[in-house]
């Protein structure tokens, strides 16, 4: 992966208990963990009608430097846009260099 196509602000958040910021009331919510330079693709028509025939609702893919602590069960928020995190794909080569997330669209509610 090329750093110069690392162009986006990505948050990625786990859930986590929060403060309500209303009541004090501690509620389920997510968590920042860390805000990452990435790139942000949309699958093209070919790969989502292949990612369709799998049953699978992956939409985009998110690349970034390779981190260890990225969990399925985070969500990753973009422009506002929240993408649930579906897999975390190592780099082919050496697996240390970037990971690829795809990622559906959609509001990950924990």
């Amino acid at each position: 992966m090329q750093i110069g196509k690392l162009r986006h602000r990505v948050r990625l958040e786990r859930p986590a208990e929060v403060q309500d910021p209303d009541s004090g009331e501690m509620v389920p919510g997510w968590e920042l963990v860390a805000t990452v330079w990435a790139s942000v693709e949309p699958l093209s028509a070919r790969e989502f009608i292949a990612a369709q025939a799998g049953q699978s609702e992956v939409t985009a893919r998110i690349g970034m430097r390779h981190r260890d602590d990225i969990a399925p069960t985070w969500r990753a928020v973009h422009r506002g846009q929240v993408y649930n995190i579906e897999g975390v794909l190592p780099d082919p080569k050496s697996g240390l260099h970037y990971i690829t997330l795809p990622v559906s669209e959609g509001v990950n509610d924990g």
